[in-house]
């Protein structure tokens, strides 16, 4: 079994099937994880979502900031300006959609290949396994409708933006959710920001990419989310797969059994990428 993991889709079906194709992805031997924000902009939303669910075992997807603001506004009957989020509800399979999409996870782990991945990435104030366990915990809040439903009403915002242990209720599970799916910088005692989407060569003071803290973890992180690194971090146990193609530029597929990247652009062009060229070499200690 091969597994392949994808950057955000983002409503973007056709690179994927492209890509899919490219490297004769089999569902019935191979795997695929999808980096999250499988909906929003793109022209196929709903088709990114038929199709990731239809792969039944053979893929598995983590929710990202996208996907959970569109399960807000199913679940609460939100009105939104969104309109493909309207064109999505519109659809008559669109509760069974939603339902389906509520019971991804945040997080998933490949114990034997040593993996994780979510859709943001991991603070640096946790450890894989405590990130396992936070993630498990929006799990089972999402899980049960009545409780999904409570923690939509409170899931906007931007506090606490620095985490505690002892944080509880919706606070504890804003937190987790806006570390897992928004985070971009931060300090090194887990405070985020919000504010700052760039590259990593603008940054806010006081604060580095989550990444780029010292951290010894037993796992290489994959996470989707920021388009502007365009698939580089620098460290070779941190695999960034958002490469922004539905700004122009293009998806990222990659094999993690053996290091290779194939990228899909606007055009339909398939590339090969070794994935050494986006790390320069710089390892993290394990």
């Amino acid at each position: 079994m091969t597994l392949y993991a994808v950057g955000d889709l983002q409503g973007c079906l056709e690179p994927l099937q492209i890509l899919l194709k490219k490297v004769r992805f089999d569902p019935d031997q191979d795997h695929l994880w999808l980096a999250g924000d499988l909906i929003n902009r793109g022209p196929d939303s709903i088709g990114c979502l038929r199709f990731v669910r239809d792969l039944g075992d053979a893929a598995t997807t983590v929710l990202g900031n996208h996907d959970l603001h569109a399960l807000a506004i199913h679940d609460l009957g939100l009105k939104t300006k969104d309109a493909d989020i309207r064109q999505l509800l519109s659809y008559p399979d669109a509760d069974d959609l939603f339902d389906w999409l509520a019971r991804q996870p945040l997080l998933v782990r490949d114990k034997e290949r040593h993996l994780i991945m979510t859709h943001a990435g991991l603070p640096p104030v946790w450890s894989d396994k405590q990130a396992r366990k936070l993630a498990d915990e929006v799990h089972a809040a999402l899980a049960d409708k009545a409780t999904r439903r409570a923690f939509f009403k409170a899931m906007y915002g931007n506090e606490p933006k620095t985490w505690h242990d002892d944080l509880t209720g919706h606070d504890r599970l804003r937190y987790i959710v806006n570390a897992f799916t928004r985070m971009r910088f931060c300090e090194q005692d887990g405070t985020l920001d919000f504010k700052f989407k760039s590259s990593v060569t603008n940054h806010p003071p006081g604060m580095r990419p989550w990444f780029d803290w010292p951290v010894k973890r037993k796992h290489r992180i994959i996470f989707g989310h920021w388009a502007a690194l365009m698939g580089k971090t620098d460290w070779e146990e941190v695999i960034g797969l958002d490469t922004g193609y539905v700004w122009g530029n293009h998806l990222t597929l990659m094999d993690m059994d053996r290091n290779l990247r194939y990228t899909c652009d606007t055009d339909g062009k398939v590339r090969k990428i070794p994935h050494r060229e986006f790390t320069h070499a710089r390892r993290r200690p394990i």
